[in-house]
């Protein structure tokens, strides 16, 4: 793995988790980077990020609006901006798909409350 832009899987294990989060699949989030327009889908979601399944992930350091359905109020989205912190090409060893891993970086504080909420509420117990 000689690609710098592509974090190892040792290193992406060894970032601590902090805030409670779900597996989660919202089927259309737009992310705009600019200059290109896609939709992907979430497999993971908390209040600090989201895990997005691609084909072809943005490379770390990408800055993107985000545009996401709330799973816990039908009808709402929230719209953020978030940064592409890790990566995960296709391997067809790998168990994994591909994807990226991004950071909120102003996710609406009562929004995040609200999910935080939803999150607890949903985890089995």
């Amino acid at each position: 793995m000689n690609d710098p832009s592509q974090q190892s899987q040792a290193n992406i294990q060894q970032q601590r988790r902090t805030d409670l989060r779900i597996p989660l699949l919202i089927q259309k989030v737009k992310l705009d980077t600019g200059k290109k327009v896609f939709f992907g889908y979430s497999k993971n979601i908390s209040s600090s990020g989201m895990y997005i399944a691609a084909t072809n992930p943005l490379s770390p350091g990408t800055l993107v609006n985000v545009e996401i359905p709330l799973p816990f109020a039908p009808g709402r989205t929230a719209i953020c901006r978030c940064e592409v912190i890790w990566k995960r090409r296709y391997d067809k060893k790998s168990p994994y798909e591909p994807g990226m891993g991004l950071k909120f970086l102003d996710f609406p504080q009562e929004l995040a409350c609200e999910l935080n909420e939803w999150i607890a509420q949903s985890e089995p117990h």
